[in-house]
């Protein structure tokens, strides 16, 4: 989680934001992959419209998680915005992997991981954007490659059949092939689309 706080902080004063928004980003956003998203399509001069719009794509996952979750935390008023929070890849799979232990231990699994990621999230982001920062022009030094990088350490893991490795090339040939005709952050959004249309099929 250290390494990829760091790598989003660098990344994303690479790509052009202040420490502060950097900080602000992973604060208030708190989903490395939609965060990155954010970074990679306004670094590349897309519109905040596409930034944004990649970025809730990604994220919308974490909504899912909270459906999983909500019968399980039974949180009400405030304590159900922080849970909202801290809803995320870590903490739900802690939780659902505690599950035959019971609905106690699902629920510390729940909090501990995501307070402990959200801690630690938030401390790297901040160690990252300040050493980007002190080396000046990060990308002498290869670091606006993060963004690319970390997607390809979300989706790697991932691509366990054939089909889905298929899809996973199909999506980044046709990505290549309109990122000199597209703005930046539609083609990605767009192999969003291929990506739903193959899964209905199957």
């Amino acid at each position: 989680m250290g390494a990829y706080g760091i790598a989003f902080g660098a990344a994303a004063v690479a790509n052009g934001f202040s420490v502060l928004q950097s900080c602000l980003l992973s604060l208030l956003t708190f989903s490395g992959a939609s965060q990155f998203a954010v970074v990679g399509v306004l670094g590349a001069g897309g519109t905040a419209l596409s930034g944004i719009a990649t970025a809730s794509l990604l994220g919308f996952r974490n909504g899912l998680y909270g459906v999983i979750m909500a019968p399980r935390l039974k949180v009400k008023g405030f304590k159900r915005v922080v849970a909202a929070q801290v809803t995320i890849d870590e903490s739900t799979a802690v939780a659902l992997g505690q599950e035959v232990r019971g609905e106690k231990a699902m629920r510390q699994g729940f909090w501990l991981t995501g307070f402990g990621v959200f801690f630690f999230w938030n401390l790297f982001t901040v160690a990252g954007a300040l050493g980007a920062q002190a080396m000046g022009d990060i990308r002498a030094w290869g670091l606006d490659s993060a963004v690319p990088a970390a997607f390809l350490g979300l989706v790697w893991p991932r691509l366990q059949s054939t089909r889905d490795r298929i899809l996973a090339v199909g999506a980044m040939v046709f990505a290549l092939a309109m990122t000199p005709i597209l703005p930046a952050g539609l083609p990605i959004i767009a192999t969003a689309f291929i990506a739903i249309v193959v899964g209905l099929r199957a």
